[in-house]
C-alpha cells in the first residue's frame, strides 16, 4: 500500500482536524481557509510553511482547503483530480474537483453554508498567505451572503503544530538558512544598479514613493542574487521595500556575506528579515504625500492591512519587476540557450538509456527513470539541481498530470506509455521539457492521440503572431486540432519560465486565462496533453522564446505596418517517431517536424559518442 494511503496517515491527519476545530472553536469561527501559498505567495514551498499539505496529506503545488466545524472541502484543478483523491483521505476531506460539471467553486460552497446559518458565517483566514485579489474576488462574491471574514494573524495550522506531540514528532523546520549567492553580470546581463535605476524609472512615472516586494523571485531577479530556501527554486526568504533613495532588502543576516554585503553597498540597505512590517509602517508614517504601489496579485492581504490605517495613497497596479523579469536580455537568451542544450542532451541520453535497457530485457520502473534523468543531468556542465521533482508516469500513472512520486513498484510494462516531465537548473538557466514514449508495440489509439498532441504542439511553435497577441489566443489555436478530434486538456498550453530562477513565472504565459500579450524574451512552454484515466497520458513540451520576426523593409524609409513575432526553439530532444502518423499531419506540419529533427542531430551530435549519434540519427528518422 502506499503510504499516502496508508491508516497511519489517515489517523494522523484526522488527529490534526481536531486539534484545528478546537482553535476553531475558540475564535468563534465556523471555517478556516488554507490556501496553497505561504507569505510569499510561492508556488513551491519551504517545507515549514507546506501547511496544507501537513494537515491534509495533498501535496500539490496548487489547490485550497476549507475546514469547517464539521466538514472539509480541498478544491483542486484538473491536474490534480486522480491525485488528490488518492492523497487524502476522502472520509475526512471531500476532494472538490474544479472544472467539472455539478461540482461547486468555494465561492458557491461558502454561499451555501452561509445560507444555512443562523448568524453570520465567520469564515476565518491568515492575511498573509491569501493574495488581495484573491481575498477581493472571494469576498465580492460572498459578503452579501452573510461570510463575514476574520484575519487570524497567527496562523493556526502553525498553531497545531506547536501543540503535542506533533512539536515533538514533526516540529516546524528550520527557514531562510541558505548561503545566499551572486549571479554574475555576465549570467544576467545588467548589474543591480541598472535594474534598480529602470526599475525607480517606471516608478517615478506613476508617482510611486514605495515599493514593497513580497515575491522572492523577483527580489531574487532584482538584486542578482539566488539562495536555496525553497526546493527547486534558486530562491530565497525575504522582502523588499523601494523607496526613491534606497532600496531595504529583510532577510537572515548571518547567511549574508562580506562580499554580497560589499556588492550592494550602497544601493541596498540589508535589514534583519522580522524588520520588514515595521519598517514599511515607519517609511510611509516619515513620508509626506505617500504613493505606494501594490500588485494584488503578487501583494499579501497582510502587508495590505499594515497599511490600511496610515495616511498614504494606496495604488494598486502591476509590479513592474514581473514585466521586467520576463523580457529576457540578450544575455539570458543565450545563457538559456545553453542551459536548454545541457537539458536536452541529458533527457536524449535518458531516452537512449531506456530503449537499451528494455531492449536487452531489463525491467525497469518509475523509479529508476528518475534516477536516471537526474544523473545524466548532473553530468552536464554548471548543474545546480532539479528544478521540479521528476514527474515519471508509467501506465495509468501517466495520467496523473502533475505525478511528482515515481514509484520503486511500479514497472514500466508492455503497451504501457511512460510520460517524462523533467527540468534542471544550471548556472546558465532553467530547463523544462516532457517526452511521452511507449514500451513495446503502440496501439492505433495511442498512435492517433499522440500524433494530434503533436500536430497541436507544432501548430503553436510554427505560429507567427502581430504584436498585441495574448496567450489565450495562442491557446485556442493549439487546442484546434484536438478539438476536431474530440481530444482536450485540462491545463495550459504553457508557462513562462525564469533564467536561472522559478521553473514557472509570470506575467507570461498560453493559456485561457492569461491576457498578457507575449513579447520579444519571453520564455514560455508548449505543452498539449491528452489524459484519460485509466488509459494513460500524453504531454509534448518544448521550451521557445518570443523573437521580432519582422520582414525587413525594402528600404531606409520604410516602416513595418505591423511588428510581427515567432517562437524560437530552446529545447531539442527527439519525439517518439514510432507514435508519429505522417499521414495525420499536413505539408507544413510535416515540414516543420523534418527541420526541427534536423537540427536536434546538427546540435547534439558533435558533444555525442558514435553509438548515441547512430541512436539519434534513428530517433529522429521520419517513416
Amino acid at each position: 500500500m502506499d503510504v499516502l494511503q496508508s491508516p497511519t496517515r489517515f489517523t494522523s491527519s484526522a488527529a490534526k482536524f481536531a486539534a484545528l476545530r478546537s482553535h476553531l472553536r475558540q475564535h468563534q469561527l465556523d471555517a478556516y481557509l488554507i490556501p496553497s501559498a505561504d507569505e510569499h505567495l510561492n508556488e513551491y514551498l519551504p517545507e515549514a510553511k507546506q501547511r496544507r499539505d501537513w494537515i491534509s496529506g495533498f501535496t500539490g503545488s496548487a489547490g485550497d482547503l476549507l475546514v469547517g466545524l464539521e466538514q472539509a472541502w480541498l478544491l483542486v484543478d484538473s491536474r490534480y483530480h486522480e491525485q488528490a483523491e488518492q492523497q487524502v483521505d476522502t472520509k475526512l476531506i471531500q476532494v472538490v474537483k474544479l472544472g467539472l460539471e455539478g461540482e461547486k467553486t468555494l465561492d458557491e460552497i461558502l454561499h451555501d453554508l452561509a445560507t444555512k446559518a443562523d448568524n453570520p458565517f465567520r469564515l476565518g483566514y491568515a492575511p498573509h498567505t491569501l493574495a488581495m485579489s484573491q481575498y477581493r474576488a472571494l469576498y465580492d462574491k460572498v459578503e452579501a451572503a452573510g461570510v463575514e471574514f476574520v484575519p487570524i494573524a497567527q496562523n493556526l495550522v502553525d498553531q497545531v503544530r506547536s501543540q503535542t506531540p506533533w512539536v515533538e514528532q514533526d516540529p516546524l523546520p528550520a527557514i531562510g538558512e541558505s548561503p545566499l549567492f551572486l549571479m554574475p553580470d555576465a549570467l544576467t546581463g545588467e548589474s543591480v544598479a541598472s535594474k534598480i535605476e529602470r526599475l525607480r524609472t517606471q516608478l517615478n512615472q506613476q508617482n510611486v514613493s514605495f515599493l514593497p516586494i513580497t515575491k522572492l523571485d523577483q527580489i531574487a531577479w532584482l538584486l542578482n542574487l539566488r539562495g536555496w530556501d525553497v526546493a527547486y527554486n534558486p530562491v530565497f526568504i525575504a522582502y523588499a521595500i523601494v523607496s526613491p533613495d534606497q532600496v531595504y532588502l529583510f532577510t537572515n543576516l548571518s547567511r549574508v556575506d562580506t562580499e554580497i554585503q560589499t556588492s550592494l553597498q550602497p544601493l541596498v540597505r540589508l535589514m534583519p528579515y522580522e524588520a520588514y512590517s515595521e519598517t514599511l509602517r515607519s517609511l510611509v508614517v516619515n513620508q509626506s504625500k505617500c504613493r505606494v504601489l501594490l500588485d494584488p496579485r503578487h501583494t499579501t492581504m497582510g502587508t495590505r492591512e499594515l497599511l490600511r490605517s496610515l495616511n498614504c495613497k494606496i495604488m494598486e497596479g502591476s509590479n513592474p519587476t514581473e514585466g521586467m523579469k520576463a523580457r529576457k536580455n540578450d544575455t539570458e537568451i543565450a545563457q538559456m540557450q545553453q542551459a536548454n542544450l545541457h537539458a536536452s542532451r541529458a533527457k536524449t541520453r535518458t531516452l537512449k538509456w531506456i530503449a537499451d535497457r528494455l531492449g536487452t530485457g531489463d525491467r525497469l520502473t518509475e523509479a529508476d527513470v528518475a534516477a536516471a534523468i537526474e544523473g545524466f543531468y548532473a553530468e552536464e556542465p554548471g548543474f545546480r539541481g532539479l528544478s521540479f521533482n521528476t514527474i515519471a508516469g508509467s501506465g495509468g500513472n501517466s495520467s496523473i498530470v502533475h505525478y511528482g512520486t515515481p514509484s520503486s513498484d511500479v514497472w514500466l510494462k508492455s503497451g504501457d506509455l511512460l510520460l517524462l516531465d523533467s527540468g534542471a537548473q544550471y548556472a546558465s538557466g532553467t530547463t523544462d521539457d516532457t517526452r511521452t514514449i511507449v514500451v513495446g508495440e503502440p496501439t492505433a489509439d495511442q498512435i492517433e492521440r499522440y500524433t494530434e498532441v503533436l500536430k497541436a504542439h507544432i501548430n503553436c511553435a510554427m505560429q507567427k503572431f502581430p504584436k498585441g497577441t495574448t496567450g489565450a489566443q495562442l491557446d485556442g489555436i493549439t487546442r484546434a486540432n484536438l478539438w476536431h478530434a474530440n481530444l482536450d486538456y485540462g491545463h495550459g498550453t504553457g508557462h513562462g519560465v525564469g533564467a536561472m530562477l522559478n521553473v514557472h513565472e509570470g506575467p507570461n504565459g498560453i493559456s485561457k486565462r492569461v491576457s498578457e500579450p507575449l513579447e520579444p524574451g519571453m520564455i514560455n512552454s508548449v505543452e498539449p496533453g491528452f489524459y484519460e484515466p485509466g488509459w494513460g497520458g500524453i504531454r509534448l513540451e518544448n521550451l521557445y522564446v518570443v523573437k521580432d520576426i519582422t520582414p525587413t523593409p525594402t528600404s531606409p524609409d520604410e516602416k513595418p505596418k505591423t511588428l510581427w513575432y515567432g517562437l524560437e526553439t530552446l529545447t531539442y530532444i527527439p519525439f517518439e517517431n514510432r507514435l508519429i502518423d505522417l499521414n495525420r499531419l499536413n505539408p507544413q506540419q510535416q515540414e516543420w517536424l523534418i527541420a526541427y529533427n534536423q537540427a536536434i542531430v546538427e546540435k547534439l551530435s558533435p558533444t555525442l559518442t558514435e553509438a548515441e549519434v547512430a541512436w539519434l540519427q534513428q530517433a529522429c528518422s521520419i517513416h
